[in-house]
């Protein structure tokens, strides 16, 4: 039966034209790596998702500029090693012009440089190609705000930005010490015992050594996390703990 026949069918019509009028666009993806063979297959991994529409490639920083500009994808998935300019400056420069612009940095390399920048660019997360095969996983994950890494960066997180925290906490000018952050958890009603807890996370402790340094329960610890994650709209104490390290 057609839609366009008058039948009890009627409704049933109406139903699949909705749930064609529903059916959300592909987010669109820019891939941007200096070999050619890997953004082909990156493409084919991407392409083979319908909620994924690639369209555009790049082999440098230069040429990601260049096509964020022309394209305005959903996501730009860079490397970062690559000729001229790299990802990373490429990154720094697009969030300059366009800063809700979400990036993804898919890399070979886990040098701790590279994820401190990275971190305090803001993008969306830091892969590594071996990861690969939860990439799919990782760019919905990053499109729905979540910050996305892999196993072996999220090793090296505590370690590294309990490092950048003590080179950040004070910086002298003219002999002031300057206060390192500007965001205010006040206006979003963080108490005091709610920010210990927070800097403990991002310095890398567990519920268990957070609970003995605080004289708390490990229960009152969770509870303390929850009511921070919801105040702070983040999905989980690795997002915290990035948070605090780059505001």
């Amino acid at each position: 039966m057609h839609c366009g026949q008058k039948s009890q069918g009627i409704e049933e019509c109406r139903e699949r034209s909705g749930d064609r009028e529903n059916m959300s666009e592909p987010k669109t993806i820019l891939i941007v790596d200096d070999d050619e063979l890997i953004t082909m297959s990156l493409e084919m991994i991407i392409s083979a998702d319908p909620e994924f529409q690639v369209i555009g490639k790049g082999n440098s920083g230069e040429e990601a500029i260049r096509l964020y500009e022309e394209r305005n994808p959903d996501l730009l998935l860079t490397d970062i090693r690559m000729p001229d300019m790299t990802g990373l400056d490429a990154a720094e420069k697009i969030l300059s012009l366009h800063p809700d612009a979400v990036i993804l940095f898919l890399t070979t390399f886990s040098d701790d440089e590279y994820i401190v920048k990275a971190l305090k660019l803001g993008v969306k997360g830091y892969l590594l190609k071996q990861d690969y095969k939860s990439l799919p996983v990782s760019l919905r994950a990053a499109l729905n705000g979540q910050s996305v890494f892999g196993g072996a960066v999220v090793d090296k997180l505590p370690e590294l930005m309990s490092h950048v925290d003590k080179n950040n906490s004070e910086a002298v000018h003219g002999g002031r010490k300057e206060e390192k952050r500007s965001f205010s958890y006040r206006e979003h009603d963080i108490t005091e015992k709610e920010y210990e807890v927070i800097q403990l996370v991002g310095d890398g402790y567990s519920n268990k050594e957070i609970a003995d340094k605080l004289f708390l329960s490990e229960g009152t610890v969770r509870n303390y996390l929850s009511s921070i994650l919801e105040k702070l709209e983040l999905r989980d104490r690795t997002q915290l703990a990035i948070f605090y390290l780059t505001n």
